[in-house]
């Protein structure tokens, strides 16, 4: 079985990647009720889980330890991609380059990648809430080549990077197909976003399952369970992680300032995807 098998679920984080996973886990199992976001871990992998690092090493590791991480990575991702399953759907924030000398990305593992984008005005809002950071940090952290987080028990390091160059990087690879999904779209044309999501990644099309699964994963649902029982991706530094759901919210929460730096390091790529 070829070990060319990873599909990707990239974008930078508070960008819809856990709807998305949502909802191929609600049409792929069709279930009679939603089914829990907290099993999202058994349908997916991530290519950040402390657990899987730890596993490869045979040790506890150090998960704020880069370097560590890093020399550990390609052997994480190889055991995903040798698991004998077809198809493995796995998580990832990381651009698409190369930390410690390691590519994040490894071609040879790689049958195609899905990539969600929000438009950066509103991402920076989630962001800032998720981890606890004010707006104006926000928008110079995902201005910041160097954009990383540290570490911890859930997750090793993830290299973010840039948004913009974190868009082209995936967007503009030649290496492996990306079919890319605006959030926008997600929210606006539900039917007709996921319905190409499906039928790129080649699954068969059955609209009473995809209406359904639409419904199971919807912003309310996934609310009212994080309400009821909690999220395992919770951050420790906010205390929700579905907070609306909504576009277009930076228009009210964000300063004339705020937005003249966002397009102002963004502008580009804001604008080849309609946001600017």
């Amino acid at each position: 079985m070829s070990t060319k098998n990873i599909v990707w679920l990239a974008s930078y984080p508070k960008s819809g990647n856990t709807w998305t996973r949502a909802f191929l886990m609600n049409y792929f199992m069709d279930p009679e009720k939603p089914l829990p976001i907290n099993e999202l871990h058994r349908f997916s992998n991530s290519d950040a889980n402390t657990s899987l690092y730890s596993k490869v090493a045979g040790q506890k590791i150090d998960p704020t330890n880069h370097q560590v991480a890093m020399s550990l990575r390609p052997r994480v991702l190889n055991a995903i991609a040798g698991n004998g399953a077809d198809i493995n759907l796995v998580k990832s924030h990381n651009i698409n380059d190369i930390a410690y000398g390691q590519p994040l990305i490894p071609a040879n593992l790689t049958r195609t990648a899905v990539y969600i984008l929000r438009n950066p005005l509103d991402m920076v809002l989630s962001y800032s809430r998720h981890f606890g950071m004010t707006i104006d940090k926000t928008i110079y952290a995902i201005g910041n080549k160097n954009n990383a987080s540290k570490g911890d028990d859930s997750s090793v390091p993830q290299y973010m990077g840039k948004w913009s160059d974190h868009v082209l990087g995936w967007t503009r690879t030649r290496n492996f197909p990306v079919h890319v999904m605006r959030y926008e779209d997600m929210l606006a044309k539900p039917q007709e976003s996921f319905g190409k999501l499906l039928s790129t990644l080649g699954f068969p099309l059955d609209d009473a399952k995809l209406a359904k699964a639409i419904e199971f994963s919807s912003f309310k649902e996934l609310k009212r369970q994080e309400s009821s029982y909690g999220f395992i991706e919770q951050s420790s530094k906010n205390e929700n992680f579905f907070h609306s759901g909504q576009s277009d919210q930076w228009k009210s929460d964000l300063t004339a300032e705020q937005i003249a730096k966002v397009r102002q390091d963004h502008g580009k790529v804001m604008q080849k995807y309609g946001y600017f």
